[in-house]
């Protein structure tokens, strides 16, 4: 299995930054892509970053030129850097990775975090 645990999140003002970082432990074998996705209340779920192996980004629209996503294979973390953060940002953050294990090296499968909470004030 892989646990993720998250950190980074809080109440910070508009304009102001923000970092999440996500780090996957357990028996991995392999991580394939890293990201973040996000839920506002009343709203679906929806893709903010994502990152592959390789480093190679995606982001949405509502977020380029703000946040930043990066990965650090070492430490198999996943980071997220939130400039420029808006009311609209406000949201439970989700950190996912698809990654492989020791027991289903062939397998991979998607694993979430708990979700941090991201308020952003006007």
């Amino acid at each position: 299995q892989v646990q993720l645990v998250e950190s980074g999140g809080g109440l910070v003002q508009a304009g102001g930054s923000l970092r999440l970082s996500c780090e996957a432990s357990g028996s991995i074998f392999s991580i394939y892509s890293m990201g973040w996705y996000r839920r506002a209340p009343g709203k679906q779920r929806e893709l903010v970053a994502a990152i592959t192996s390789g480093g190679s980004p995606n982001y949405a629209d509502s977020v380029k030129g703000r946040f930043t996503i990066s990965r650090d294979n070492a430490k198999n973390t996943v980071y997220l850097h939130m400039n420029s953060l808006k009311p609209g940002d406000t949201a439970v953050y989700y950190c996912y990775v698809k990654a492989s294990t020791l027991l289903a090296v062939f397998t991979p499968g998607d694993y979430w975090g708990q979700g941090t909470q991201v308020t952003v004030s006007s």
